[in-house]
């Protein structure tokens, strides 16, 4: 990226009224209701007039449509908010909204498009297969060799994900990731380090470096549950590494055409090269987030970071309007 991206706000009364999109009907509910209520907190702390929208529901539209706002903050999780489609109805209502655009949410979201995206630009990337019934996925799962990773291909916050050692794992594994999306995928297990990296307007935040409990993968537990889960930022990578690594995050970003924030989730393999994992287009909010993390480390307090997130809002063209 040729650097800042950034549309600066200097007063609360600039954004007008805003919704803040929070819960929904995903499998991520949970997770979107404690990213909207820490955002809520820090906005009004800021001054920001802002108010909780619960996105369940068909009364979503109706909320929207009378509840005279001048901009959404986006704090949904999974399908629905973080896959394009409350992207759309808010274009369709001519709200604008923070972060990416309602295409680059879609593909983003879906794994193996994005993942088709980041072999085409020569992003390395586990090798993976999509599979629709048990003896496929057995298939695959031998073609690719033990251990692999099975996850729902639109889905996130490590939900319905399994690691899979042999062949009698495979069914329940499968199973488990179908609960969520009639789409699976199975995906080469990478043995390493994980690392996250973050932008904000443009710019890349410090990496960080993910330590999930011995014997533990980065799961929903280890994700949100556990305090056993450490992080390391500064990375420990060196100097050169992490501008590697943020290099990688970036042409991904911009290969999928995300704007306003995101994450990027890659791997350290044992030869020590980095693969890109997947982009979040919406990432989390809460006490066990990684962007507000980076975000410290770069001098960027937690009211900061979700101000500058809602002036991602004025970023498309003609979203400085309101109702």
């Amino acid at each position: 990226m040729s650097g800042p991206l950034r549309h600066e706000i200097a007063s609360a009364a600039e954004f007008g009224r805003v919704a803040l999109l929070l819960g929904g009907d995903s499998a991520e509910r949970e997770i979107s209701v404690l990213t909207g209520e820490a955002v809520l907190g820090a906005l009004r702390a800021r001054g920001v007039d802002v108010e909780p929208v619960d996105a369940s529901g068909a009364a979503l539209i109706e909320a929207l449509r009378n509840g005279g706002y001048d901009r959404v903050f986006n704090a949904l999780h999974g399908p629905g908010g973080e896959d394009g489609v409350v992207a759309g109805l808010l274009e369709i209502l001519g709200l604008p909204y923070t972060g990416s655009g309602q295409s680059a949410l879609a593909v983003s979201m879906d794994k193996h498009v994005s993942k088709r995206v980041f072999a085409h630009a020569g992003l390395p990337t586990p090798e993976w297969r999509m599979v629709r019934d048990v003896p496929d996925a057995e298939r695959s799962a031998n073609d690719l060799g033990y251990p692999v990773g099975f996850k729902p291909n639109n889905q996130g916050s490590s939900i319905g994900i399994s690691r899979v050692e042999e062949s009698s794992e495979v069914s329940a594994a499968f199973r488990l990731a179908a609960r969520y999306d009639d789409n699976v995928m199975v995906e080469a297990w990478i043995e390493g380090a994980e690392y996250t990296a973050s932008m904000l307007q443009g710019e890349m935040l410090p990496v960080i470096r993910i330590l999930p409990p011995d014997g533990q993968f980065y799961d929903f537990h280890t994700k949100y549950e556990s305090e056993e889960t450490r992080y390391l930022c500064p990375s420990g990578l060196d100097p050169d590494r992490e501008v590697e690594i943020n290099q990688m995050a970036e042409l991904a970003i911009r290969e999928l055409n995300v704007s306003g924030w995101a994450r990027v989730d890659l791997m350290l393999d044992r030869s020590q090269a980095f693969s890109v994992l997947e982009v979040n287009t919406v990432p989390g909010m809460t006490s066990h987030s990684l962007v507000p993390m980076a975000a410290a480390q770069a001098d960027i307090s937690f009211d900061e970071l979700c101000w500058r997130i809602l002036e991602t809002s004025f970023d498309r063209v003609g979203a400085g309007g309101g109702h």
